[in-house]
């Protein structure tokens, strides 16, 4: 088994146990102090697995260039983008349609790999990311009860072009991610992305600390004040972006988000058999169009 294959779905697994703890911040934070705390919190834990990595490689950490702290900024601010950017969908009252359209964040990752990085897909992996895409489609169809009539309505609203937003956002911060660690030409591909990760959480732990902090004071203090339930969300958090940031290094980011999406079915499982929550025939139907996307992604990639 290649090693981006396991790194993939660890991340996939702590990105899904981070998403469930930040839930139980909703009470305690808004939206934005939430999403911050994964960039704070996730900085130390950045920070010490590039150091301790580093002293057990003895590998000398990468030189920047500008060509690298160029694609970190930019990757970092299109993340953050991504999270204004459905903070704002979620401010419509019609925003249904947007939301399904906001998960084509795969399609998003093969279109930018193949402009920006010249990355290119065999025809199983086209395959596996349009079966996977019309699986996040019918899942979050049917967990919006989204009928064909509204759906159809819902394509001339302006949250349509937000929830694309979100998708082209998130999508080309992956591709930008995997452009500044390539970008290194570092021997020790751990280093490169543990070394990228420190740098882009800086980035973002900077951008949207004093973003938060001028915008409202207030929750910016209750940031730290919630630091333990936070803390659980940083460490999370940062375990899944090692994951993600290193098997990007290795692999196609294409390759790597759409064997990304086996976290839903995490958290269809989760949902199941855990919370014993009732699920539609439309989310089942979802979940093995994503399922049958990984296979075709494993055996034919």
């Amino acid at each position: 088994m290649e090693l981006w294959i396991p790194l993939t779905i660890g991340a996939a697994f702590f990105q899904n146990i981070r998403s469930a703890l930040q839930k139980h911040l909703s009470g305690k934070l808004s939206t934005l102090g939430a999403a911050y705390v994964r960039f704070l919190y996730a900085l130390p834990i950045a920070l010490i697995y590039l150091s301790g990595l580093a002293a057990y490689t003895q590998a000398p950490l990468p030189d920047t260039n500008p060509q690298f702290l160029l694609y970190a900024l930019l990757g970092g601010i299109c993340q953050i983008l991504f999270t204004v950017f459905l903070l704002w969908l979620f401010s419509f009252r019609n925003f249904a349609v947007g939301t399904t359209l906001s998960k084509l964040e795969t399609i998003m990752v093969a279109i930018f790999g193949l402009l920006l990085l010249g990355d290119t897909l065999t025809s199983a992996v086209v395959i596996a990311i349009a079966v996977s895409a019309l699986g996040l489609i019918v899942l979050s169809v049917g967990q919006s009860k989204l009928s064909v009539a509204n759906a159809l309505t819902g394509l001339g609203q302006k949250s349509t072009l937000i929830g694309l937003g979100c998708a082209a956002w998130l999508g080309l911060s992956v591709v930008l991610f995997r452009a500044a660690a390539l970008s290194l030409q570092h021997d020790q591909f751990l280093i490169a992305a543990a070394f990228t990760l420190f740098i882009v959480l800086v980035i973002q732990t900077l951008v949207m600390g004093i973003s938060l902090a001028l915008r409202d004071f207030e929750e910016f203090r209750k940031v730290f004040i919630y630091w333990r339930p936070a803390c659980l969300v940083g460490i999370s958090g940062g375990v899944a972006s090692i994951g993600w940031f290193s098997a990007f290094t290795l692999q196609n980011a294409s390759y790597v988000r759409a064997l990304g999406q086996i976290e839903l079915v995490f958290t269809f499982i989760v949902t199941l058999f855990w919370f014993r929550e009732k699920v539609g025939r439309a989310e089942v139907l979802g979940i093995a169009l994503i399922m049958g996307s990984i296979i075709i992604l494993l055996l034919g990639g």
